[in-house]
């Protein structure tokens, strides 16, 4: 199963959580498990809006019953709400952060204010904690903390501080931490193997804020999305928050142009404000893996090496896109032992696996193969066991099907309940079976 998310208007944390949903066959189901989270006096609600004529899914957060908008720091020399109005909302006090992210929280004390709230802060530490005391599978608790790490290292970055010194305003609030746990959440449920996504419109020109004009992306935004193609264009103000940025650094791939896909399903999530172009991050989903398809053989000979240089090196070409990576033992000349390196990798990918090949390897030289290969479609599907859901991973082919528990949710439902593996994997394929029995796969 493969996910494109188009960011042709940023993205931010709410625009993302709703064009996900909207893939999700079961979005009743999300929407509970979010209720049951544990997030104080937290509701989520969806609803269908429509921008440039297009219709899709816009995200509400509640806090207390009231939905705390978007804030960011807009073009009139102070803090406004952005889509919705723009009035002075000057700060009284001195946070650490030279701009507010997506959301506000319920604060400690007061500011002067048309419509009073309270604000205030939480800790990095304070977030790591809520998070970890939420009811959630532990992978996705993980990938939510990671979310807030790639936030919390930009800021202590951009303002020269230690993580533990970052205080979190705007984007550690509640809201903020439901369209975290939300968006991981819903990339869990989708069960993707792979996930691109578009180059990122950050919006142009320049904010205002308490502690001067900043450029557009802000520090942060900019920070986050070092290596990412971004690009500005016409339309001024902040597209891409902090959150929104974070989440794509983390979940996303590869960044470029769509590949040849099978569409599925398609999701808008929508912003609050009118564009000239439409307000919302589309989300492709293709529940197919193209049958046949072009991969590149990279491979090369090395008999100078330890095992563990080796083993180094493969690990970084996994990690950066590779399809595989093997070694064969062979005999080089002069009778010498030696592996044979191989990676397999997509065309474009080629000419980035090459580098790294020869700047972690001993190698004076690569040769490279062009090859087709046939592959099984698969799609995802989860199994209810003692031991929490496990995703399922069903392929079929030439006549051919086959099922297996996903090894990772394999691997973390063992060490959250402290079994061996495979005690969940036998679990996992238990229920395989007895919902091929009751005819509900």
């Amino acid at each position: 199963m493969k996910l494109y998310l188009e960011c042709n208007m940023g993205a931010a944390g709410d625009m993302l959580m709703g064009a996900l949903l909207e893939l999700l066959p079961d979005k009743d189901l999300f929407l509970q498990r979010m209720q049951n989270l544990g997030l104080p006096n937290v509701e989520i609600r969806c609803e269908r809006v429509t921008r440039c004529g297009i219709t899709g899914t816009k995200m509400h957060v509640l806090v207390g019953g009231v939905e705390e908008l978007p804030a960011v720091y807009g073009g009139h020399g102070h803090v406004v709400h952005e889509h919705e109005h723009e009035h002075a909302h000057e700060h009284a006090h001195e946070h650490e952060h030279e701009h507010a992210h997506e959301h506000t929280l319920e604060h400690t004390h007061e500011h002067e204010h048309e419509h009073a709230h309270t604000h205030g802060h939480y800790s990095y530490k304070d977030i790591c904690d809520l998070i970890s005391g939420l009811e959630l599978a532990e992978n996705v608790k993980e990938e939510a903390l990671e979310v807030y790490r790639l936030i919390g290292e930009a800021e202590s970055a951009v303002h020269g501080i230690s993580l533990d010194e970052i205080h979190f305003h705007e984007v550690g609030s509640l809201d903020a931490v439901a369209d975290i746990v939300g968006c991981c959440l819903l990339f869990h449920m989708l069960g993707a193997d792979r996930i691109d996504a578009s180059p990122v419109h950050v919006g142009s020109g320049s904010v205002h804020t308490a502690h001067g004009i900043l450029p557009v992306p802000a520090p942060a935004t900019a920070h986050i999305l070092k290596g990412v193609p971004i690009y500005g264009g016409r339309i001024n103000g902040e597209l891409c928050t902090p959150t929104g940025a974070a989440l794509l650094r983390r979940f996303v791939t590869r960044f470029g142009d769509m590949e040849p896909m099978t569409v599925s399903k398609i999701g808008y999530g929508m912003g609050t404000k009118d564009f000239e172009a439409a307000n919302c991050v589309r989300a492709y989903l293709s529940a197919h893996t193209q049958s046949n398809e072009t991969v590149v053989e990279i491979a090369c000979n090395i008999d100078d090496m330890t095992p563990e240089a080796v083993g180094y090196a493969t690990q970084i070409l996994m990690e950066s896109g590779a399809l595989d990576v093997y070694t064969t033992p062979v005999t080089m000349k002069k009778n010498r032992p030696a592996v044979l390196l191989t990676c397999l990798c997509s065309p474009e990918d080629k000419n980035e696996l090459t580098r790294l090949i020869l700047q972690h390897t001993s190698t004076f030289g690569l040769r490279y193969q062009t090859l087709r290969r046939d592959v099984l479609e698969h799609t995802f599907y989860r199994a209810a066991t003692a031991f929490g859901d496990i995703r399922i991973k069903s392929a079929n082919g030439y006549g051919v099907f086959k099922e297996k528990p996903e090894y990772d949710d394999v691997r973390a439902a063992a060490d959250k309940h402290g079994v061996p593996f495979s005690q969940v994997y036998d679990a996992a394929a238990a229920a395989i079976r007895s919902m091929r029995e009751d005819g509900s796969t």
